[in-house]
């Protein structure tokens, strides 16, 4: 995927943050010709991101890195335990890395020097503070992580998923026989005594982290009059979905378009508008595949309570993208268009 565009130097398209959508944007932006300025912020270490093959297949296309993270450590399947039935063994393909490594892989291209002092031409921020920073949050699920050692060699390439009373395990392994195991709803020591399959499994090896919220959540404003929000830290997407990393990269490409968009002449608020309405469709769609999980998790409170929130989000994006107009633009390839002039 060759971004197209006449030469925009001296058009500056400021990127900040780290992660994902960040390092795709700066890519992608800079090979559709436009100046860009990166600002990398740091951020805590997290557990191990788990990118599946399409994910994957679609970055290496993006950035044209066919060999991108071919040296990582695979995954072959995954395990699920869902419900009360017994678990069900899947293939699964995917690799598994660090944060650090995804942040020094997508470092994106170094900053071309905007040589004055004039304010960019636009501003993609994938990291807070932005520019309008009231977070929508579609309920509250608490999670922690802690490293783990793998007691089954067999484990080594396979990633589990298990409902327990409250909430849920996922097991990543991350080489050797060591992994990373993410309690959501309780906490380790609490979710392991309710656990029948990770729990003998593994053996904690370390402190588990500090809290953090996994629940979907989206910025109430992804863009303004000379920006655009994107990436995992403005729209979060539950990890039981299993496509966060995916998203990141269609939020980085439509971002991308939108901007070359609007330095070609485009309408700029009809843009903006289209960006932000295809974000909140994908925050309906992602919730609508949530409910399908939560639906069938398990019985309790936790769960009725996971449910409700996520019919409730639902509902809040149904009636925000109620208010927006029909989508007018559609994307060819890393070009966005007016749909008229597609057909």
């Amino acid at each position: 995927m060759t971004a197209p565009g006449a030469d925009r130097r001296g058009l500056t398209v400021a990127i900040q943050g780290p992660g994902m959508a960040a390092g795709c944007c700066a890519d992608l932006l800079a090979r559709a010709g436009f100046d860009t300025v990166r600002t990398m912020r740091t951020r805590a270490a997290g557990p191990a991101v788990l990118l599946s093959d399409a994910a994957l297949a679609l970055l290496r296309d993006v950035l044209e890195r066919p060999q991108l993270f071919a040296d990582r450590p695979r995954i072959t399947h995954r395990v699920v335990a869902w419900g009360p039935g017994e678990p069900a063994r899947l293939p699964h393909g995917g690799v598994v890395l660090s944060e650090g490594e995804l942040d020094a892989a997508l470092g994106g291209p170094p900053s071309e020097g905007n040589e004055t002092d004039a304010p960019p031409f636009m501003s993609v921020h994938a990291a807070p503070p932005f520019p309008s920073g009231r977070m929508l949050a579609f309920g509250g699920r608490r999670a922690v992580a802690a490293r783990v050692g793998l007691v089954h060699a067999d484990d080594r390439s396979a990633c589990w998923i298990e409902a327990v009373e409250a909430g849920w395990l996922f097991l990543i392994p991350t080489g050797a026989a060591s992994g990373w195991l993410l309690a959501v709803g309780g906490d380790i020591e609490a979710s392991l005594r309710q656990s029948r399959h990770i729990a003998p499994r593994v053996e904690v090896a370390g402190e588990p982290s500090g809290a953090f919220e996994t629940s979907p959540r989206m910025l109430a404003a992804l863009q303004g009059p000379d920006w655009l929000a994107c990436g995992s830290a403005a729209i979060a997407f539950d990890p039981i979905c299993g496509d966060g990393t995916a998203q990141a990269v269609r939020e980085a490409i439509l971002a991308s378009a939108v901007v070359g968009a609007i330095a070609g002449g485009g309408d700029p608020d009809a843009l903006r508008l289209h960006y932000e309405s295809m974000m909140v469709a994908a925050m309906r769609r992602h919730l609508r595949l949530c409910a399908q999980f939560y639906a069938t998790g398990g019985q309790g409170d936790w769960w009725r309570a996971q449910l409700a929130d996520l019919a409730a989000g639902f509902d809040a994006c149904t009636a925000r993208l109620a208010r927006m107009p029909e989508p007018r633009f559609e994307l060819h390839g890393l070009r966005l268009v007016a749909r008229e002039a597609a057909a």
